[in-house]
């Protein structure tokens, strides 16, 4: 039990929970490894298991088509994989992919929503926590459609290093251009760049971030909203409650 606590709060949402209610969750959870490129949730299907990430990243992609996708979160140890069910909503609309393949608390679905039911702290949590997910969600939209593919790169690098608690990890141009939206061509000249310009090194996948304040400059201003929206919404004062 001591190493499933000390695991869980590596999460920044299982951390936030009173000691109390974080035991009872964890009677429901198990800790599990998660690889690369697993998909942990698909659209259109119902959602089995919720992830809490400890040390891993995953990417929730919006599917065009049958070939084409582009990112619009990415989630790590600040949050959580199947906040839909918080909305009473058991159906996923997007697809949930490991990105930075590491560890998890995993909870089955029908276990999770018992849990939101008898605790009114992990649902006042997790309430803020959509909120959260839905301004971010906004801002992607937006940088989607207006920054240049570099800056664009230097955010999700930033966010997966965040993310992931490390400054290399491994993934190719492919899953770059497919969770950014664009084409291979444009990550190979957005990493080039950043590589000239001293910021990451590159190779055979291999990506490990060199000037983390330099990549920072480069980036758009989503990835500075995005820690600021998190950080804004998960410290307002709690309410206190009418018994």
């Amino acid at each position: 039990m001591q190493t499933a606590l000390s695991d869980a709060t590596h999460n920044r949402l299982l951390a936030a929970l009173p000691p109390d209610e974080l035991g009872h969750l964890l009677d429901d959870c198990v800790p599990v490894t998660l690889k690369f490129a697993e998909v942990l949730a698909e659209r259109g299907e119902p959602i089995a298991q919720v992830y809490f990430p400890t040390d891993c990243a995953i990417v929730m992609m919006t599917m065009m088509d049958e070939n084409a996708s582009v990112e619009v979160g990415l989630v790590g140890n600040e949050g959580v994989v199947g906040t839909a069910l918080i909305l009473d909503v058991t159906v996923s609309s997007q697809r949930a992919l490991v990105q930075g393949p590491g560890g998890a608390m995993r909870i089955e679905a029908d276990l999770f929503r018992q849990a939101l039911e008898r605790s009114r702290e992990l649902r006042h949590l997790l309430n803020r926590y959509v909120h959260v997910v839905m301004a971010q969600l906004a801002q992607t939209a937006g940088c989607t459609r207006f920054h240049v593919v570099e800056a664009r790169l230097a955010r999700w690098l930033l966010m997966t290093q965040d993310r992931a608690r490390s400054d290399s990890f491994h993934v190719t141009h492919e899953f770059l251009a497919q969770v950014l939206g664009v084409r291979r061509v444009g990550i190979t000249r957005a990493a080039t760049t950043l590589q000239g310009r001293g910021l990451i090194r590159y190779a055979r996948g291999n990506i490990a971030i060199v000037d983390r304040a330099g990549l920072e400059a480069a980036a758009c201003g989503c990835y500075a909203a995005d820690k600021l929206s998190y950080a804004q919404s998960l410290t307002i004062p709690r309410q206190k409650h009418k018994a």
